[in-house]
């Protein structure tokens, strides 16, 4: 087969995979409006809840028992689309490396994680709705803001763990060339790790997780596997300009506004709207999906402007790692095995990069790469 035609053959097929991840992802955000909003806006809620207070007392249970009785339903909705999307797609393409008891397993303990952590945070949620009224948003706000730093804080020693097998570099030259690069920039970060992510898959990745004395930088056995000893470098340089540039503690404060900011529109969006919708008090159970809905319409409007600082960030670490490297092979080599093995769209139709990409495009970064002044 000519080199032409392997081109194009690899450009249909990473093209097929990514529109089938998108019309999933937009077929999700669909779903999710459609739920919330028959929830809000049909007269299900206070059926729901209604019955509930028939065997329950407490409010506070009551709003327990109507948030799991949701939840098991979404998830029942949302099933058949994410082993679709999740398992299916990913064998088809030859991207997996799971069985469907390996698939199942992760999907289980992930959604044990999210329960841990999102049961506290709703309890919490309808504790400030009820015992503060119009004023919730100021009090959890700042809870949202003090999880967001402590999951940051032990995601990496804690719950990563949970999912990959976590040892620190072992290979020498690598490690003298990262080494080498720390020395040059007087930067001292005692975490590099290598993580097991090909138990689950043929992708590669790489990353600057946790704040604090949790930070550190996770590169995927694939990653290590495949690439160059100079492209581990640019990619870990890479990483290192997330350090230097502080993108996530700047992450952190930027979405704590953003969430303070998100939570006080839509509380006065809520309280112009609640009366007309027969309801009276901002803590009515049955009403509260009213309100959920309207978040969800304001992170959907918002996501565009996430993607976009983050894809800021991408391309300042960009930036650092050809500054501190002067490899613009290796940076283009590696953008390019990334393209190939994780079957990404090297060059995606803009408004999609716009609205769904938190990194620019392959093609973007490579184009970068070539015009760098070294």
């Amino acid at each position: 087969m000519s080199d032409g035609s392997a081109d194009k053959l690899r450009e249909s097929r990473e093209k097929a995979y990514n529109r089938i991840k998108l019309r999933l992802t937009i077929t999700d955000i669909i779903l999710n409006g459609v739920i919330i909003a028959v929830l809000a806006f049909s007269g299900i809620s206070p059926l729901l809840v209604n019955t509930l207070a028939g065997y329950i007392s407490s409010d506070y249970l009551i709003f327990f028992a109507f948030i799991t009785t949701v939840g098991i339903i979404y998830t029942i909705i949302n099933v058949p689309f994410d082993f679709y999307g999740g398992y299916i797609v990913e064998h088809r393409f030859n991207l997996s490396n799971q069985t469907f008891p390996a698939w199942l397993f992760e999907k289980i303990k992930g959604a044990a994680v999210g329960i841990v952590i999102s049961v506290p945070v709703a309890l919490a949620f309808y504790f400030f709705l009820k015992a503060t009224g119009w004023f919730w948003w100021i009090y959890f706000s700042t809870v949202v803001f003090l999880v967001s730093v402590f999951i940051a804080r032990v995601a990496p020693v804690i719950i990563f763990p949970l999912f990959y097998k976590f040892k620190e570099l072992e290979s020498d030259e690598i490690k003298l060339k990262i080494e080498s690069l720390l020395g040059r920039q007087d930067i001292t970060i005692r975490g590099i790790y290598a993580f097991n992510l090909s138990k689950d898959t043929k992708k590669a990745n790489a990353g600057f997780t946790g704040i604090g004395r949790s930070k550190r930088v996770i590169i995927s056995d694939t990653l290590i596997e495949h690439f160059t000893t100079n492209e581990i470098a640019v990619v870990f340089a890479h990483e290192m300009g997330h350090y230097q540039k502080r993108h996530i503690v700047k992450s952190i404060l930027i979405g704590a506004a953003g969430v303070y900011l998100s939570f006080f529109l839509c509380n006065q969006i809520y309280r112009l709207t609640l009366g007309s919708l027969g309801f009276h008090n901002a803590y009515d159970i049955a009403a509260v999906p009213v309100l959920f809905f309207y978040l969800t319409l304001v992170s959907l409007i918002t996501m565009p402007l996430s993607n976009a600082l983050s894809r800021k960030y991408e391309r300042e670490a960009d930036r650092y790692a050809l500054e501190i490297t002067g490899d613009r092979d290796s940076f283009i080599s590696s953008m390019e095995k990334l393209a190939d093995m994780n079957l990404a769209d090297r060059d995606p139709n803009p408004v999609t990069e716009f609205m769904f990409y938190s990194h620019p495009s392959i093609k973007k970064r490579i184009e970068f790469a070539r015009k760098w002044e070294l």
